[in-house]
């Protein structure tokens, strides 16, 4: 099935495109409308044959003609769509390797997408354009593991056969993880044979067995053991393996976030992959990013430029609400990848030397006095387990006879105060006192209520229940169900009830479960869309939902999660968003939550301080893999570039380490 965006225009004739072309170029200024309409509305194929047509009618060089007549990005764009896709490979690669510097993006970008025929292609061109080894070139342009990798990628000899041994593939994944993992140093040879060799059938195999023996994604083993521009290309071709839709929605969007634009990246991916993939680079961007290509580059871009850009694009997803094969297919492996069972680690452990006693001597010590030791504070009680942070408690009232955490209230202040006398609490203690916050006073804080409720299993929500009743003398049930309404109070009611089933999964009522959860017939009123959600999402085990979820992508091609934003609104959309995330990867739930709390203006230190202490015992060493997976960057980077001062040091306590 043809899923490029520009197709052969019909009723086609290279002589009257020449002509309208000459004379849109004619005369004092140029057409730069019609110029831009008839390029992008004709394949690349049209466009070589229009060259050829205007050098006969006119005897001069078309691609000569619009380098003078146009300037600047729509130039580039233009003049790029002209030439045919090897040559344009060619020149970005030329241009990539020229003069002072070498741009490494965009050589991994290329050279880690393209198929075996395609880099063969590419070699032809570049030879036939510069009159020089593409191979030679490279090699006196790079060096190391990354220019041995480059090498064998430009052999274009990855094998293309489908049928795949599971002997190899187990093999693999166990070659992959001792020359890593397992190794005294790392032996990229094997990655680069691996990788740069094996098919893309079998690596996407291979890689799921590694999942499973290494208890991690490749992805990570990668940025764990490779550096540099070999690491970001052995990056590059796991994530073109996996889907190169994918993959270039990701570059795509990188090249439009934040402040500038990275035109050059913009213009290569829109003209390179116009014919090939761009409804599927559409879909999964849409899905992936919550917002539609077509309209990023419409808030990015300007006159002519965004004009043919869009063109390129073919459409606006965000209008059209439709979700489609390659974005189901991503959703889905995603869900295969959530489904293998990952050990969970909280960052911080119990201290091995431990001495209550001297550790309520340390920190009166801190607070007695003319001024406070923040540091010997934050020393203790960052590097303490939750459960022997409650026998300081114990120590310190017993040795001195105070209560510790009045003393710390009263010696702390703003966000660093916020942060230590929550470490202070137990886990539902605190749980129960961000939900009282919650729902007290003017207003609700629904996304707190949300976070809480989705994502804390039944042990959990039964402890919030009984420190809520102790700590506020009533009962958590009835202060949910007075400060909220309708859909959404059922939701939160079924949910702190601590219930939910906890067996594995069962196939025939998965597939049951999916169908109901499809349905959209149905015109009992007694049986409403949020009524049939709530009972399954609120009530299965999260093994029986992840099952569900891969049935509803196989009966109806959309995500459950599309589903839910399509077909549902405000605070009931929300929390139903929530629990499928966290049945999905709760870690990386997380993670996007604590990637919103930083990026942008102003820093959400609510949010922050909460998930920090709420999960570093339970998987926030998780979350931080799935935090540089997520978005290229350490949470410990963020939590240094977004805060400061003693608040800065306890976050990054918890947090870990730098990854």
């Amino acid at each position: 099935v043809y899923r490029g965006s520009v197709k052969d225009f019909q009723g086609f004739d290279a002589n009257q495109d020449a002509e309208a072309l000459y004379n849109a170029m004619k005369g004092f200024g140029s057409d730069k409308e019609a110029i831009l309409d008839l390029i992008t509305s004709r394949s690349n194929k049209q466009r070589v044959e229009i060259c050829q047509a205007y050098k006969s009618l006119y005897g001069k060089d078309l691609i000569a003609d619009l380098k003078y007549e146009l300037t600047g990005k729509f130039e580039r764009l233009i003049v790029s769509l002209m030439r045919p896709p090897a040559y344009g490979d060619a020149k970005e690669i030329k241009d990539a390797i020229s003069g002072v510097g070498t741009d490494e993006k965009c050589l991994i970008e290329i050279l880690a997408s393209r198929t075996n025929q395609e880099i063969h292609d590419l070699v032809a061109a570049y030879k036939d354009a510069y009159e020089r080894d593409l191979e030679a070139d490279i090699v006196g342009d790079t060096s190391g593991h990354f220019k041995k990798m480059l090498i064998v990628l430009l052999q274009g000899a990855r094998e293309e056969d489908d049928v795949v041994s599971e002997d190899l593939v187990e093999q693999d994944a166990k070659d992959l993880l001792e020359a890593g993992e397992l190794k005294w140093g790392t032996d990229e040879a094997q990655f680069i044979y691996i990788l740069g060799r094996r098919s893309r059938q079998h690596l996407r195999l291979v890689f799921d067995e590694y999942l499973k023996i290494a208890g991690k994604p490749i992805e990570r083993s990668i940025r764990g053991e490779l550096s540099g521009d070999f690491e970001k290309l052995m990056l590059a071709v796991v994530k073109c393996i996996r889907s190169t839709a994918e993959y270039f929605a990701e570059r795509l969007y990188k090249a439009m976030k934040g402040l500038g634009t990275r035109d050059n990246t913009l213009i290569r991916i829109m003209v390179s992959r116009s014919e090939i993939d761009m409804l599927d680079i559409r879909e999964v961007f849409r899905t992936k990013y919550e917002k539609s290509l077509y309209n990023m580059i419409k808030e990015d871009t300007s006159g002519e430029y965004k004009k043919a850009l869009l063109k390129l694009c073919g459409g606006d997803d965000d209008a059209a609400g439709e979700f489609f094969p390659e974005a189901a297919q991503v959703a889905y492996r995603m869900w295969e990848l959530s489904a293998v069972k990952v050990e969970l680690q909280g960052t911080v452990q119990p201290a091995g030397d431990f001495n209550d006693d001297g550790d309520a001597q340390v920190l009166r010590k801190a607070m007695k006095g003319l001024g406070t030791d923040e540091g010997a504070i934050i020393e203790v009680v960052t590097k303490r387990s939750n459960a022997q942070r409650q026998q300081i408690l114990k120590a310190y009232k017993a040795h001195y006879g105070r209560d510790l955490m009045a003393d710390l209230k009263s010696e702390l202040s703003g966000s660093l105060a916020k942060l230590i006398l929550g470490l202070m609490l137990t886990p539902a203690q605190y749980d129960a006192k961000q939900l009282r916050k919650a729902v007290e006073g003017a207003g609700t804080d629904e996304s707190v209520l949300i976070e809480i409720m989705a994502t804390r299993n039944n042990q959990e929500i039964r402890a919030i229940n009984e420190a809520y009743q102790e700590a506020y003398h009533k009962s958590l049930e009835d202060d949910l169900s007075s400060d909220t309404s309708g859909h959404f109070k059922r939701i939160l009611v079924s949910l702190a009830l601590g219930n939910r089933d906890e067996g594995p999964e069962n196939l025939a009522q998965a597939h049951e479960d999916a169908k109901k959860l499809a349905d959209v017939s149905s015109n009992d009123s007694s049986d409403s869309l949020e009524t049939r959600f709530l009972s399954i999402l609120c009530t299965r085990s999260y093994p029986h939902l992840r099952r569900v979820f891969q049935e509803f992508i196989k009966m109806t091609n959309h995500d459950v999660e599309h589903a839910i934003k399509k077909r549902m609104s405000g605070d009931v959309r929300d929390a139903f968003v929530a629990i499928v995330r966290s049945v999905k990867n709760k870690p990386a739930f997380f993670a996007n939550k604590l990637y919103k709390s930083m990026k942008g203006a102003g820093t959400d230190e609510r949010t922050l301080t909460r998930i920090m202490i709420s999960r570093s015992e339970i998987d926030l060493f998780n979350i931080r893999g799935e935090f540089i997976d997520l978005f290229d960057k350490s949470l410990h980077h963020m939590i240094e570039k977004d805060t400061s001062g003693d608040y800065r040091k306890a976050l990054l306590a918890l947090c870990g380490g730098e990854d």
